[in-house]
Order: C-alpha cells, then sequence, then structure tokens
C-alpha cells in the first residue's frame, strides 16, 4: 500500500495531477503483480553465461556469435563421426560379403536400414566399398 500526504503547499491543480500519478502507479503496480505471478506468463530463460556477460560490460553480441561458432564447431565434429561411421557401415559390410556370402540378404536388410547402398558407396562418398581390391 502507498500512503502519500500533500499539503496546500502547491495549489489545488498539482494535487490532483500528483493523485492521478498515484492512481496510475497503483494500477501499473497492480498490473505487473497479477502479469509476474500468473503461471501462464512465463518468461523467456535467459542463460546465466549471457547475464554474466553484460552484467561484465561485454556486447551480447559477442556472446552470441561465440555460441553459434561453437555450435558449428561441434555440428561439423559431428558429421564427419558420421560420414566416418558411414564408410565404416560400407566397408563392414564389403568385408562380410567377402567373407561370408551367405549372409548377403542380412547385409543388404542392414545397409538399406541405415542409409547405405548395396555393394556401392557409402551416402555421399563417391568411394566403393572395397578394402584390398575386394569388392563388395
Amino acid at each position: 500500500m502507498v500512503q502519500v500526504t500533500t499539503y496546500d503547499s502547491a495549489g489545488r491543480p498539482s494535487r490532483e495531477v500528483l493523485s492521478n500519478e498515484i492512481k496510475t502507479l497503483a494500477n501499473s503496480l497492480r498490473t505487473l503483480h497479477t502479469t509476474a505471478s500468473s503461471p501462464h506468463n512465463t518468461l523467456p530463460s535467459v542463460p546465466p553465461e549471457l547475464l554474466e556477460y553484460v552484467e561484465n560490460g561485454r556486447n551480447p553480441d559477442i556472446y552470441t556469435r561465440e555460441f553459434v561458432e561453437l555450435v558449428r564447431r561441434g555440428n561439423q565434429l559431428m558429421r564427419g563421426k558420421m560420414n566416418a561411421f558411414a564408410s565404416f557401415r560400407d566397408v563392414l559390410a564389403g568385408e562380410m560379403l567377402a567373407a561370408m556370402p551367405e549372409l548377403g540378404d542380412d547385409v543388404a536388410l542392414v545397409l538399406e536400414a541405415t542409409g547405405g547402398k548395396v555393394g556401392g558407396a557409402a551416402e555421399g562418398g563417391d568411394k566403393p566399398a572395397s578394402v584390398d581390391g575386394v569388392r563388395a
């Protein structure tokens, strides 16, 4: 509750203005309280690292740029791992077909389910699945 005492030293018009301002402030505080305490109106979460950046006087755009670069590097690393595993999958399939031709149907099913090509190249690559001249 806000309590204000005014004296008639400034005249009548300022008392009305002050009264209206106090009423506006009270309404604004009431609206703020209902908005803040409502479970449906959640504020966006801000990473604590970003808040620390701003508190230290640094530009938040720098934080965003560094974060994007970090994510890009992680994506490149993951893409490299995916390509390596795809290549390994195709080489392994070729070796299994060469060593155990009776598993050809099973190898073909696994290759189709994982995006490989039967007796062909790795997904996205142009090298055939072969080791020491033995081709799948």
